[in-house]
């Protein structure tokens, strides 16, 4: 585990993207234990060890070794922000170290989950008392689960790019999937061999980001407004429906195989056509999307209730087709993989797959009309798409853009602050606000992106000053601060006291120019329902 030890500390002492890719590809180089670079990318990729102890034993035991009260240790962990550095600092120091491979570590941990307490007690007390800092750090990292060091997947796919000698898109491709580091080899996964890993595999999602300003302006002329075709952008589950050697799979971008979740889509197998769509799926009624909270309870839910699929049935809105009879189509023409998904879908006569509507415009102000009426049909605003623009791998610029409704806003007062993690393990970051009902106060909902460095350290100290009661990490506050909400949906919720729920609740800007008693009511909030 040294090699993957010093790749740690080496992209723990970092923030420049140059120097991670750099520092990985060199991990690349020197690790020879193939199993161990399969580890190593399934960690930073979110696939995760098998988790045999609990948090709670880990931090009970670490109380008995270092003699410390239970509530301190608790305390010290809301202050360092990471459990597993939280250990690492208080055990007491060891110079040993024990060599094992990184795959032996994470195997044994996972046969921790078959022992009995008294065992995995002994296991985990061997291990810290046998190792460095460092290393005690690290093999808590991976019996808890976590490696939050900013390593995004595109870094990892970037260092395997040079390390591999192969194009960033090819690389991306090989990590999707259902894929497991004991399941496959090295070889198996980066050179495409055909099977069920095959059969199963999706492609790397395509990514918009916002319509730049400039791209709104161009798009006032007619010559080039009439290079892009335009769309509804729903608000569901974005996903891949593969069909391919009379098997199907569901797959969400975040990389979750959903198959049984969704029956409905079994239609797909009655077709003789293999094929892949990249769509999303819509709770569907009466010809409209249903609001994505009753969406969440399908994806909640492992075992799908004839009730719960006749409360909710779903659509698959097909967007794109990326592969026909086995052939990638990514680099055609959206113009061309859209006539063929036209094809594809009238020809096979899908219950429950709709093509997504092409929208009719022959103006900027008409396409802005159509945005702008976007919430009519439930939608979140309008996808263009450029017809001659192929499907990339991950997020660019030029070929699709998103053209988001604004935002529902309103001022809610904050309540509660509690402590972040990692970096901002020293700041307030969680917040909790709240709305008037009456002369009370009343919390609706939570948001914790939205301020800079400089307003998070300011809101810090307002916190520090202003504290009423704590509760653990959390602090409740004399409610003085105003904040401007920014929120996509709502809906009616019974699990909340205030009756609601937001879609995307997000920090739009602090009001330091409103008081309390300016902020908003409730009930000016339950009209937007």
């Amino acid at each position: 585990m040294q090699n993957f030890a010093t790749l740690i500390n080496q992209l723990d002492a970092t923030t420049s993207t140059h120097q991670k890719v750099a520092h990985l590809n060199h991990y690349f180089n020197v690790e020879q234990n193939e199993k161990d670079k399969l580890w190593t990318i399934a960690l930073f990729t979110n696939k995760k060890p098998s988790r045999g102890v609990s948090s709670a034993l880990l931090r009970q035991w670490c109380a008995e070794v270092t003699g410390i009260p239970l509530w301190l240790l608790e305390e010290n962990y809301h202050i360092v922000g990471d459990l597993a550095e939280t250990i690492a600092l208080l055990l007491p120091y060891n110079n040993t170290s024990i060599i094992k491979p990184l795959h032996q570590w994470i195997s044994e941990i996972a046969a921790l989950k078959g022992m009995d307490e008294l065992d995995k007690k002994q296991y985990v007390l061997n291990t810290w008392s046998g190792l460095s800092k460092e290393e005690t750090w690290i093999f808590n990292k991976i019996i808890t689960g976590g490696f939050r060091l900013g390593i995004a997947k595109n870094l990892i796919i970037q260092a395997l790019s040079l390390h591999l000698d192969i194009d960033k898109q090819e690389v991306a491709h090989h990590l999707m999937g259902d894929w497991h580091p004991e399941k496959v080899s090295w070889q198996t996964l980066f050179s495409g061999e055909k099977g069920v890993i095959a059969d199963s595999k999706p492609y790397p999602f395509y990514l918009a980001y916002p319509v730049a300003d400039d791209e709104l302006s161009k798009l006032h002329s007619n010559e080039y407004l009439n290079q892009w075709s335009a769309e509804w952008k729903w608000d569901g589950i974005r996903g891949q429906l593969i069909k391919r050697g009379g098997q199907i799979f569901v797959w969400s971008r975040g990389e979750e195989l959903m198959t049984d979740r969704f029956p409905e889509l079994r239609e797909t197998l009655a077709s003789e056509t293999d094929f892949v769509m990249d769509g999303e799926i819509l709770g569907w009624k009466d010809g409209l999307p249903l609001n994505f909270q009753l969406l969440q309870q399908r994806i909640g839910r492992k075992n799908v209730t004839k009730k719960l699929m006749a409360d909710i049935p779903i659509k698959f809105i097909a967007y794109d087709l990326l592969e026909y009879q086995r052939e990638d189509l990514r680099t055609q023409s959206f113009e061309r993989r859209r006539a063929q998904l036209e094809y594809l879908i009238d020809e096979s006569q899908f219950q429950n797959i709709l093509i997504s509507e092409r929208l009719d415009f022959g103006s900027y102000d008409a396409l802005a009309t159509l945005r702008s009426n976007a919430r009519e049909v439930n939608a979140e605003g309008l996808m263009l798409k450029l017809k001659k623009g192929i499907y990339h791998t991950g997020r660019k610029t030029g070929e699709m853009w998103k053209w988001k409704l604004d935002p529902y806003t309103i001022d809610a007062v904050m309540l509660y602050a509690q402590r972040g993690h990692g970096r901002r393990a020293n700041l307030y970051s969680d917040f909790t606000f709240a709305l008037w009902a009456g002369d009370d106060l009343v919390p609706f909902t939570k948001a914790y992106s939205g301020l800079t460095d400089v307003e998070m350290k300011e809101v810090t100290a307002f916190v520090k000053k202003n504290t009423i009661a704590t509760f653990g990490p959390v602090a409740s506050v004399t409610p003085e601060l105003v904040f401007e909400i920014a929120f996509e949906g709502i809906a009616i919720s019974t699990r909340h006291k205030a009756g609601i729920a937001l879609r995307f609740p997000r920090i739009l800007r602090w009001r330091k120019d409103k008081t309390a008693k300016n902020a908003n009511t409730l009930a000016e909030i339950k009209k937007l329902l």
